[in-house]
């Protein structure tokens, strides 16, 4: 008997993550099919935005190059739900929005309301966007800006 664990021949890692980005897609359509959030529900959903299939205006991809968070809250439009997407219209400094992110592309869902969070790894092959070196300071955040930090819900 040795010490070492064998390697796997089924990539549980990659079943168990996409499991959990059906748990995101479930109750996307969930929240769409009753016709919005319940309660204080709100959603912070982060995601890769050069990931295959994202689509979102090009002054948010260049303003938000490697990733960005979106709020999920009480201004949003034409939400829809598919196996392999979600499209959402949000308000980004009122200026109205239409994205569609893949759930293979998001990297963080939190609702803060009930302390509920999901992270994502990439799969193999893709790599997380690199840390800047130094935190740059925070920008002021504009009313009816959607865009926010995951940083404080992340492990470390």
């Amino acid at each position: 008997m040795t010490e070492t664990t064998a390697d796997s021949l089924i990539p549980y890692d990659e079943i168990v993550q996409d499991a959990l980005r059906t748990v995101v897609r479930r109750v996307l359509d969930r929240i769409d099919h009753a016709g919005g959030l319940p309660g204080a529900h709100h959603f912070y959903i982060a995601f890769r935005t050069r990931a295959p299939g994202v689509s979102i205006p090009k002054h948010l991809l260049e303003r938000y190059p490697e990733e960005m968070t979106i709020v999920i809250q009480h201004r949003y439009w034409e939400l829809a739900i598919d196996d392999e997407a979600f499209e959402i219209g949000l308000s980004f400094n009122q200026v109205p929005a239409k994205l569609r992110v893949p759930y293979e592309a998001i990297t963080g869902f939190v609702d803060p309301a009930v302390n509920f969070a999901l992270q994502f790894q990439p799969r193999e092959g893709e790599a997380l966007p690199e840390s800047p070196p130094e935190p740059e300071p925070p920008e002021p955040i504009e009313p009816g800006s959607n865009v926010v930090t995951l940083d404080r819900f992340r492990k470390k």
